[in-house]
């Protein structure tokens, strides 16, 4: 497993290495002083596991995480309990308290683990057929997943465009996207996942981005980065 450390003090950032040298399991290939830093290298190196403090000088950590197209397995480490509450908001997969427990360390890796063997064997992504129950605010409904188009951010919600309808549902993109199969719902930027068989064109757009066209017309902008990664999954 592929692991980055985003943490701005150096002697933390020993500290941590030091505890993971009992888990060869875990591969450090980056580490990161701040938001900036961190954002540079996740674009260039694919990694697993997102070792993450909190406050950092600049961005802060939640500000870094809202600023990927794809977000990494998060395990928040920090020295403030505050914010343990907002992390899970942030689909976080454990929160670890400064200076950190060996102890407590081995059951965040074992989650990690145990959540990769999962992703990779695909044994709880949903399909096409798969239904779900809707509920936003008296409304109700029973959607195919077939028949979703869009799926969107929208604060701790998401947004889901079917037919006329985009009730929101209380789970965020990041749960959604990782239930999912990813050939057939594509993160095309920060903001929404896309059917892929609701796309009708596709057009390019200034810096390299590309603009696909639905089949009701709508226009969903794809980000830079996962443009080549479109290209790649469309052959185009």
């Amino acid at each position: 497993m592929k692991a980055i450390i985003v943490e701005d003090s150096r002697l933390a950032r020993v500290e941590l290495l030091t505890l993971l040298q009992a888990h060869p399991e875990v591969e450090v290939v980056g580490e990161a002083a701040n938001a900036e830093e961190a954002k540079t290298l996740l674009s260039k190196t694919e990694v697993d596991l997102l070792f993450l403090d909190i406050q950092l000088p600049g961005a802060n950590g939640f500000e870094l995480l809202e600023a990927l197209d794809e977000v990494p397995v998060v395990i928040f480490t920090t020295a403030y309990d505050a914010y343990a509450l907002k992390s899970f908001e942030y689909n976080a997969l454990d929160y670890l308290l400064k200076p950190i427990k060996p102890e407590r360390l081995a059951k965040a890796i074992e989650k990690a683990m145990a959540q990769q063997i999962q992703r990779q064997s695909g044994a709880d992504r949903l399909d096409l057929e798969h239904r779900i129950f809707v509920k936003d605010g008296e409304r109700c409904w029973i959607v195919r997943l077939g028949d979703i188009r869009i799926l969107e951010v929208y604060g701790n919600y998401t947004r889901i465009y079917f037919e006329d309808q985009k009730p929101l549902v209380l789970r965020s993109l990041n749960y959604l996207e990782e239930r999912l199969q990813p050939d057939l719902f594509f993160r095309v930027n920060r903001q929404q996942l896309v059917n892929v068989r609701f796309i009708a064109g596709v057009e390019n757009a200034l810096g390299g981005q590309l603009r696909l066209r639905l089949q009701n017309g709508e226009m969903v902008e794809v980000s830079r980065r996962q443009a080549l990664k479109l290209r790649e999954t469309l052959r185009i």
